[in-house]
């Protein structure tokens, strides 16, 4: 399927529930989503089943779908087609295309020669996007191509850059990468707003803006109190 012919069917799909996604920290469920003779796995996550955590607000689901749509905006092609769904079982949340992956992750890919470029967008998608919680697990590898999953710790209206793709710290950002940030950056957004408040909207399109200005990696704050690194490091 193309992408459009993804996001249909996530979209209008109905929805049966297969089980719990283990190992996720908030209720990441596999499911089922069938329209028209198609069908596809995908991952749904519910506001209904998130934890309450302390700096960032309920509905991290939305963070999911807008880190997709910052994805689509820098023609990146990093994260899974990821949309809203109001129906789907437990209630309102996201849906994102299921990915069949191997084990593994960051640290078993990072060496390899043809996924140096796919790794250099990641940085900088990460820097805009102000992850917190980059983990090696979140890179999936599906025997052709990796993947970015897990997105909902992003677009925080403070720095909080924790990541384990450090290795681009301080080097130029690749000219046509730099081009896609700096268009973003003097945009409206894209999507974005329909997903991130205002606040949270702005302080995107001034990481997007900081960047594009540098024109090189940002490196680890040694000045901060929080660790540059997210925890467990997979």
């Amino acid at each position: 399927m193309d992408e459009e012919q993804r996001r249909t069917l996530l979209g209008r799909g109905s929805i049966q529930i297969e089980g719990r996604v283990t190992g996720s920290s908030n209720q990441a469920l596999l499911v089922t989503v069938r329209l028209d003779g198609q069908s596809t796995l995908a991952c749904y996550k519910a506001e209904a089943g998130e934890r309450p955590l302390w700096d960032f607000p309920d509905g991290l689901w939305r963070r999911e779908v807008a880190a997709y749509e910052l994805d689509v905006a820098l023609g990146t092609g990093l994260v899974p087609t990821t949309v809203q769904r109001d129906d789907a079982p437990f209630g309102v949340g996201s849906l994102q295309w299921w990915i069949e992956a191997d084990d593994e992750h960051y640290f078993t890919l990072r060496e390899r020669e043809e996924f140096s470029g796919w790794f250099a967008a990641l940085a900088a998608f990460d820097a805009v996007a102000n992850n917190a919680d980059r983990k090696a697990g979140h890179v999936l590898f599906d025997g052709e191509r990796c993947w970015a999953i897990d997105n909902g710790l992003c677009f925080h209206e403070h720095d909080k850059l924790r990541t384990v793709v450090w290795e681009y710290a301080g080097l130029a950002v690749p000219g046509e990468l730099l081009d896609a940030i700096d268009r973003f950056a003097l945009g409206d957004g894209a999507n974005l707003g329909r997903w991130l408040s205002p606040a949270e909207l702005e302080r995107t399109l001034w990481r997007a803006r900081r960047l594009a200005r540098a024109g090189h990696y940002p490196t680890p704050d040694e000045d901060a109190d929080w660790p540059p690194y997210p925890w467990p490091l997979i």
